[in-house]
């Protein structure tokens, strides 16, 4: 079986600098960082930010790590409400569709495989077609940024969402028909929205399957787990991802103050996983 390309998101980075967690990863032997746009590592609002997307690029490119845009620092744009605004509120999505855009011109200056966004939670004042109308024109919007600077965008269904499975995900898929709209797979998801197998998900999304996060999960409970603590049969999973050449990208966001462990540990029980595939 071919090898992945296993990445960690900076989500779980949270108490290193920037500079000394992109070091910690390449020495620990990953591919590549899904780099969370958020105040502390790369502030998508900050002065200057040009330049320290070029040193960011230069510092990627010296250490030998791929790059996918993630999207969901949970107070980038709003200090008192986590992950708001959203595509779907009913006040501030356009400066929600301003970061996709910024972060989509981020991610094309990173030479980045990807920016990777969600749709956030519909609140009970907006109905279902408000949502849907709101979370089509957002993607639009976003498509028509990528789009000549030729970004691709991973979208990725979250439970508890508007777009919470991967069914979702399909119908947004099908309704935009854009060649750069693909998927984020989170496996540890598939234990709560998805019906049938994490492989058989796998097997159902391999065409648009654009950026893939791994955790443990235990079966119905939206908790990101270290490896080992829930209920991911990781092996299967890995053996269905083969040949899969984006990024594989762990995502422990509450763990960021035992970083210094999951992130050797981490890749040590993925390799392993994968040998036993």
């Amino acid at each position: 079986m071919s090898g992945l390309r296993f990445a960690y998101v900076t989500n779980g980075l949270a108490d290193h600098r920037l500079d000394d967690a992109l070091r910690m990863l390449a020495d620990h032997g990953y591919a590549g960082v899904g780099l969370t746009l958020d105040h502390h590592h790369l502030d998508p609002l900050g002065p200057d930010l040009p330049r320290k997307v070029s040193v960011i690029a230069d510092r990627l490119r010296d250490l030998g790590l791929a790059v996918v845009v993630e999207t969901g620092g949970r107070f980038v744009l709003d200090p008192r409400r986590k992950h708001e605004p959203t595509l779907l509120s009913d006040d501030g999505r356009d400066r929600r569709v301003e970061f996709l855009r910024i972060a989509v011109r981020v991610a094309a200056d990173l030479g980045a495989e990807a920016v990777s966004l969600w749709s956030g939670a519909r609140r009970p004042q907006v109905g279902q077609g408000i949502a849907w109308r709101r979370l089509l024109q957002g993607c639009e919007s976003v498509l028509h940024t990528a789009e000549p600077l030729g970004v691709k965008l991973a979208f990725e269904p979250e439970p508890g969402m508007f777009i919470a499975s991967v069914n979702d995900w399909q119908a947004l898929h099908d309704e935009l028909n854009h060649h750069l709209f693909g998927l984020t797979l989170d496996i540890g998801h598939c234990l709560v929205t998805e019906r049938h197998s994490i492989p058989q998900v796998i097997a159902s999304v391999r065409d648009d399957l654009t950026y893939v996060q791994i955790d443990d999960m235990r079966t119905g409970v939206h908790e990101h787990l270290n490896f080992g603590e829930g209920d991911v049969d990781f092996p299967p999973v890995l053996k269905a991802l083969a040949g899969f050449d984006g990024l594989v990208a762990v995502e422990l966001s509450r763990h960021s103050h035992r970083a210094h462990e999951t992130v050797p540990g981490s890749i040590d029980f993925l390799r392993g996983a994968q040998e036993r595939a």
